[in-house]
């Protein structure tokens, strides 16, 4: 009876601890910075305003230089992962992401060199395939991967796309 009775009691402990249990895809917002990082839009370059022509007698619309369909390059807002800083810029032309490239990641140790040297370059194509930052994670690149992703929102928010 005791074994039963110490059986059962280490079964439902372990099944309690299982359903109790926070996977990765749960902790996104915990990987998220402590305090709001604003965007860096120091590099954010607009080179054609589809929406809103422009003439040399109005300087109201020369002002608003970012549109629904403007073409350029938009810098994300750097991305505080557990492994480092994750940083996406995005070049957009004709309101389609043409390029997507990381310039901050990870690489302080070897592992982070070689672990970023096989997902971004994944992550690069498949953010101008999907052309949303609604791509999958890199297997053993989770922690860059949601980095990644969240910089690109943060690009791609900056393009209004």
């Amino acid at each position: 009876m005791r074994r039963i009775s110490f059986w059962f009691m280490s079964t439902l402990s372990a099944v309690l601890l299982m359903f109790s249990y926070h996977t990765s895809t749960n902790s996104i917002a915990a990987a998220a910075p402590a305090e709001p990082v604003a965007p860096d839009t120091s590099t954010t370059t607009v080179e054609n305003a589809t929406d809103e022509p422009t003439t040399s007698s109005d300087s109201t619309a020369s002002s608003k230089s970012t549109t629904k369909t403007a073409s350029g390059t938009y810098t994300g807002s750097r991305a505080n992962t557990r492994w480092g800083i994750v940083q996406v810029q995005i070049t957009v032309k004709n309101g389609k992401i043409t390029n997507s490239q990381a310039i901050q990641y990870p690489s302080s140790n070897g592992r982070d060199q070689q672990i970023n040297a096989y997902a971004l370059p994944i992550l690069n194509q498949e953010a101008t395939s999907a052309q949303s930052a609604n791509i999958d994670a890199i297997s053993g690149a989770t922690v860059t991967s949601n980095g990644y992703r969240s910089s690109l929102q943060s690009a791609i928010d900056q393009a209004h796309l």
